[in-house]
């Protein structure tokens, strides 16, 4: 009894052993105390640094954040919630460092995903070291985009209960369902959540047919409720970021605009969600997901990734020195990115690197497609050709438009190239099943002869298409020509020109075949496996084998290009480096005043640097509010803004550079302060018009307000002796004292945010009102007053209570599901032995 059990634990050990070494080996500079310098966390811990004080110095971490766009909420920052749960995911991750942890939490539950669908413990292995390591990991780990690592790495696991449900393994699957749905939901990555939400639907509506075909509706109605409930208590406990996150994204960009836009003018207009050149930000061209085959397809990176730029057998330099350009000269010309997709324009950064995930599981995925039979492949097949759509976004509008209009909340997300995680998913798990299928089923030999040919056409086919796209595909489009056209070879050039062009095109074509002839070979492999497995030469375990550690050393071959060890710096040195103090920021700090915001000109409209010390007018985070982005694509955009605005939001220091290139600060002593009264009201009919007067009125002495706010106002009367001051400012509340002979309007140098700020005017509820289209105003009675503006949003107190609740759930039912399964599978094999 005792050795069954060893034997049945043992497989799994190793394989656990072995996911914990090839993590901590791919990321062996963790283990010389060194970090992955990633760039997106740097600009994380700058916004989410003021947050971090505010905790250390009350315990409690902030709602609202005052250091970025000189305020918006914490939610998508820095949030505390309230559970019993420990942190399940360091549990996961076993406590490995930073970045081994996610690419083991990605194998690990993987391999869960395989044991839940009873594949054999090596094939469980292959397919989990595929999907951990496939070549998109890396790629957003030295980006630092961790909580869409770990959105990934936790999918299996959630797809693992759904099947364990589905294959009526009810209790167990209850558990790993509600398990994985906490896991992929905290995880806070919500467009990743929505793509495992799609292929969770495709792979349950072909289930759902076999189902009803079978007429087993008993059994449909106990899988619509476990996983309802699963879903539910999943979504419980992610409530509090969930409910917080919607209504905040109500407010953003993300939630669609009132006004455009157009250069030094402002119209009205009505949108819900991204605008649609922003939602297909970083789209792919046509040919460009066969990346997830060929990892150069398109060149590899268009940034941070050094082999794709062109070399010394560059045909550019034979080209150039045909028109009899000095060699030396011809190869600092040449040196010129040779990327050609579509994630590279005016507004887009470009990519770190493609979604490869490996070319032998993507040939057994394919043949998997052929001989595979039932719903999984179905689904599985409907999600990655839906992914693979997705990704193409504006290069293939009629679908993707109808997409983005129609699909709920799909329009809340861009980066249509990042639905290629889809198929990372998907491909992974046909190909495991293929293997299974193949080489650990009883029938599989059988299978594999009764469908050679077809495998053989099916692969033929590819190659033909992938040959196809290499003789017909255009070489042309990219950043190259940008750079040619800004660089000296314009095409008023009669020579240069063409000769670069033409040599940048041979390059990449010669590149792109060099693709198609490395598949080529992966091809022979994977037919010479499945023939000498036919002749009995190769068994089972061995075929698996060969192939698992082809897949693991092509996919270690082609991520170390993107996450290198030189990526790695020693610990806290990155952050020194980000955040080190300039004297400008010294001489800043030396102000006491509770109250005053910073712009720095010499950091750019995006960077965080500025928020890790001081109050910011700009920063960076993808999802700002609204009217603040508004206020920046009007005023700032186009170059200095108003010093009208500037004083308004209390700008009282601005950072610039001299012609030296150090940094100067220059003290702005017009600024308004935190808050002052008007002497009068300019009423504006629409969003459009308070916008645009923004530029045209003395914001000291007149408030732009909404033409419907004007009743609420009231009569105001200019007083000079009239006073407001401050005396309590921290993140979530604001106090100030009136004084004045006459009812007045207070403007508040302060974001209009009404989804959670409150005011009273000693004690009693006061109304705030929109004003100069994106700051707040009161009116305040005659006489001596207290204000208080407090941050107190009824979305968090809810959202703690439910999610602690749902918490507990979590706990009942995992462990419970765990427990009554034991019980199940004892009653049933003490039932089988009597």
């Amino acid at each position: 009894m005792k050795n069954n059990w060893v034997k049945k634990v043992v497989p799994h050990l190793i394989a656990v052993v072995i996911f914990i070494v090839v993590s901590l080996i791919f990321c062996k500079p963790v283990l010389e105390g060194n970090v992955l310098s990633q760039h997106d966390i740097v600009g994380w811990k700058g916004a989410a640094q003021n947050a971090f004080d505010v905790k250390a110095k009350t315990g409690k971490a902030p709602l609202w954040n005052t250091a970025l766009f000189s305020g918006m909420p914490n939610y998508q920052i820095y949030m505390e919630g309230k559970s019993v749960l420990p942190d399940l995911t360091k549990i996961f991750g076993l406590g490995l460092p930073n970045p081994a942890n996610f690419l083991f939490i990605a194998c690990v539950c993987f391999y869960i995903l395989a044991l839940a669908m009873g594949l054999n413990p090596l094939t469980a292995v292959l397919g989990s070291l595929a999907y951990g390591f496939a070549t998109y990991n890396p790629v957003i780990l030295q980006a630092g985009h961790e909580t869409k690592m770990y959105a990934i790495g936790f999918m299996p696991l959630l797809l693992a209960g759904l099947l364990l449900i589905f294959h009526k393994r009810y209790w167990i699957g209850l558990a790993v369902a509600t398990l994985g749905a906490y896991q992929e939901l905290m995880s806070n990555h919500p467009q990743i959540n929505y793509y495992f939400f799609i292929i969770a639907a495709f792979v349950t509506l072909f289930y759902l047919v076999k189902w009803i075909r079978q007429k087993d509706f008993k059994h449909i109605g106990i899988t619509i409720v476990l996983s309802g409930v699963a879903a539910l208590v999943g979504l419980g406990a992610y409530y509090l970021s969930y409910a917080a996150t919607k209504e905040y994204t109500e407010f953003t960009m993300r939630g669609g605009k009132s006004v455009e836009i157009q250069g030094d003018k402002v119209v009205n207009t009505k949108t819900s969600g991204l605008d649609e050149s922003y939602a297909f930000s970083y789209s792919m061209r046509m040919q460009e997901p066969l990346v997830l085959l060929m990892p150069k397809a398109v060149g590899g990176a268009s940034i941070g990734d050094g082999t794709t730029v062109i070399g010394e057998d560059s045909k550019v330099i034979e080209k150039l020195s045909e028109q009899g350009v000095p060699a030396q000269t011809a190869a600092q010309l040449a040196n010129l990115p040779i990327y050609w997709g579509g994630m590279i324009n005016a507004n887009e950064v470009g990519t770190n690197g493609p979604p490869y995930v490996g070319a032998i599981i993507c040939l057994l995925a394919l043949i998997g497609f052929v001989i595979v039979k039932g719903p999984l492949k179905w689904g599985l097949l409907a999600a990655t050709v839906l992914g693979i759509i997705m990704s193409w976004g504006s290069f293939f509008p009629g679908v993707n438009l109808f997409l983005l209009h129609n699909l709920p909340l799909y329009n809340k997300f861009r980066a249509p190239s990042m639905a290629l995680v889809i198929p990372q998913l998907t491909l992974a798990v046909m190909a495991v099943v293929t293997v299974q299928k193949l080489f650990f089923s009883a029938d599989g030999k059988d299978v594999l002869k009764q469908h050679f040919k077809q495998i053989l056409y099916v692969l033929g086919g590819l190659v033909g298409l992938i040959i196809l796209i290499y003789l017909g595909q255009s070489y042309t489009p990219g950043l190259a020509e940008t750079m040619l056209t800004g660089g000296g070879f314009d095409k008023s050039n009669p020579s240069l020109y063409p000769a670069v062009l033409a040599g940048l095109k041979a390059d990449r074509q010669s590149l792109f075949g060099g693709q198609l002839l490395r598949t080529l070979v992966f091809i022979a492999l994977l037919l010479g496996v499945l023939y000498f497995y036919l002749k009995n030469t190769l068994k089972p375990a061995i075929a698996t084998v060969i192939l698992g550690l082809v897949v693991f050393i092509d996919l270690w071959s082609v991520d170390k290009k993107y996450l290198p060890d030189e990526m790695y710096v020693p610990k806290d040195s990155g952050d020194t480096m980000a955040f080190a103090k300039t004297p400008a920021d010294e001489q800043i700090l030396q102000d006491k005043d509770p109250h005053f915001r910073v712009l720095n000109f010499a950091e750019g409209m995006n960077g965080n640097h500025t928020a890790y010390y001081h109050r910011s007018v700009l920063g960076y985070h993808a999802a700002k509010l609204r009217i603040y982005q508004d206020v920046i694509e009007r005023y700032f955009s186009a170059g200095q803004p108003s010093q009208e605005l500037l004083n308004a939001l209390n700008t009282k220091y601005i950072i610039t550079q001299n012609e030296q290139g150090q940094l100067v600060t220059i003290p702005n002593p017009d600024a308004y302060g935190a808050a002052w009264f008007v002497k009068g009201l300019k009423p504006e009919a629409d969003a459009a018009s308070e916008l645009q007067a923004l530029g045209s009125t003395h914001l000291k002495d007149t408030a732009v307000v909404p033409q419907a706010a004007v009743a609420a106002i009231g009569a105001i009367q200019a007083d000079t002796t009239a006073r407001i001051s401050l005396t309590k400012y921290t993140n979530d509340e604001i106090e100030y004292t009136t004084t004045s002979n006459a009812p007045q309007f207070a403007v508040f140098s302060e974001v209009y945010y009404p989804a959670g700020w409150k005011a009273t005017i000693d004690g009693k509820d006061a109304a705030i009102i929109k004003t100069n289209y994106f700051m707040r105003g009161v009116v305040v009675p005659a006489g001596k007053h207290t204000v208080k503006l407090a941050f107190e949003p009824e979305t968090v107190k809810k959202g703690i209570t439910v999610s602690y609740i749902s918490s507990i759930l979590v706990v009942i039912l995992v462990l419970g599901g765990f427990g009554m399964q034991w019980w199940v599978d004892r009653k049933t094999k003490n039932t089988t032995a009597a």
